[in-house]
């Protein structure tokens, strides 16, 4: 018998949600199959069987939020037994605080809260939402159910409002007004009785990701001592060599800008292992791999796709494996070797016509390059002003890590390779 546990996807991870399993209890699942997706704070994950066999049983149901190395589920060979191990399934509306929780705390949680109720022939409701809602005297007959074959779960009692009568205010009569209040008010003063256009206020309730995307950017600029260098690049060369190079392509091989500027990034990186480099307590990890980590705006949020060893790949095999990770993270699907394992980040809004900006440290990454758009601009060459092309990028660097000085060699050597673009086709 093997036993799959919740994998931990990235250095903080100390949980994740199993949103679906893909395989079902009795189906055999081939090694390398998907077996279930999980959502981390990164991304929906599809994670991979590491044995081959049948699925004997789930140890986790949809929905469940489970502690990093938790067992989920078991694979046999035909014919083989299951060896109990004194676990029990974890539900949706059981969230284990921590890894350090035991199975024992889970087993008084299954004890003591009996399963589903049914409340009418049509509504399901979870015991701890069937709990709150006669808490707050709330006829669940009225709360839209949100969970799997619409069964009302702890969110959905929370986010449930009773409507109120609105309270109104009586005018005040003039003649109980004072005399000079009265004689101001001979005027008419116009009246604003709303319109029809106008718009009430919309409350959303803020998702896991952009949750986890706020905790780990408030803690990084409240721990990280960030620097900032900002260099001006000449990308003329950059656009051109680009524009050939695409003549020749078909449309989905086409090359970005972005694929230059991760490849001549990596091999800048070579050069620099403090800033490829990464901090864990009072050590830094000096990476050997370079690994270049590409944010991806989804509509929750941010995440970050990983080219692994981009100093020794082609631009063309760059670009071809970044459009495949970013196009399985807009589908809310990836693998988690896609987002695992970056050293360095960088993060590109050249597309959105933004001309500079300074990005938030990505722990526990030493650096991360913030890219801007590459704009005609009058620039002045031998006396004169011409038209140039020219891009603003801005490294933010840990200075527990680094320092200014080295910041600065780093964009001055990225520039010997974005302007010199020819160096990156190797």
């Amino acid at each position: 018998m093997e036993t799959v546990s919740m994998p931990k996807l990235g250095f903080d991870m100390a949980e994740g949600t199993l949103v679906r399993w893909v395989k079902a209890e009795g189906e055999m699942v081939t090694k390398g199959d998907v077996l279930a997706e999980i959502e981390t704070d990164k991304a929906t994950v599809e994670v991979e069987s590491g044995f081959s066999g049948l699925v004997a049983r789930q140890l986790v149901t949809q929905g469940a939020i489970v502690p990093v190395g938790t067992p989920i589920a078991y694979i046999t060979q035909p014919g083989e037994e299951i060896k109990e191990s004194g676990k029990v399934n974890i539900g949706p509306e059981k969230k284990v605080e921590s890894a350090a929780e035991t199975w024992e705390d889970v087993k008084v949680f299954a004890a003591t809260e009996p399963n589903p109720a049914v409340v009418s022939s049509s509504i399901t409701v979870s015991p701890l939402a069937r709990k709150m809602a006669s808490d707050k005297n709330i006829d669940l007959h009225l709360v839209q159910g949100s969970g799997p074959g619409g069964r009302i779960v702890k969110r959905d009692v929370e986010g449930f409002k009773t409507s109120a009568p609105e309270a109104t205010v009586s005018p005040v009569p003039a003649a109980a007004m004072p005399a000079t209040q009265a004689s101001k008010m001979s005027i008419p003063v116009p009246v604003w009785t709303g319109g029809d256009s106008a718009r009430s206020d919309e409350v959303v309730a803020v998702d896991k990701l952009r949750t986890i995307i706020g905790r780990r950017m408030t803690e990084s600029k409240q721990q990280v001592p960030h620097f900032y260098v900002t260099h001006e690049y000449d990308v003329a060369a950059l656009l051109k060599l680009r524009k050939e190079v695409n003549a020749y392509l078909p449309d989905e091989q086409k090359l970005s800008v972005n694929d230059f500027i991760v490849k001549a990034v990596a091999l800048t990186l070579r050069q620099f292992p403090n800033i490829n480099a990464s901090l864990d307590g009072d050590k830094i990890t000096r990476h050997g791999h370079v690994n270049v980590g590409v944010a991806v705006a989804l509509e929750s949020g941010l995440i970050t796709v990983v080219s692994k060893d981009a100093d020794l790949k082609p631009v063309r095999l760059i670009s071809a494996e970044i459009k495949d990770m970013v196009s399985h993270a807009r589908q809310g699907k990836v693998k988690p070797e896609y987002i695992e394992g970056s050293t360095f980040s960088i993060s590109n809004l050249g597309m959105f016509d933004v001309e500079h900006f300074v990005a938030i440290i990505n722990p526990p990454e030493a650096a991360i390059l913030a890219v801007g758009s590459a704009k005609e601009v009058p620039v002045i060459k031998d006396g004169e002003v011409k038209a140039g092309m020219r891009m603003k990028a801005t490294i933010s660097c840990d200075h527990r890590v680094t320092d200014g000085a080295e910041g600065a060699r780093f964009m001055q050597t990225l520039a010997g390779y974005l302007e010199n673009p020819i160096q990156l086709m190797s």
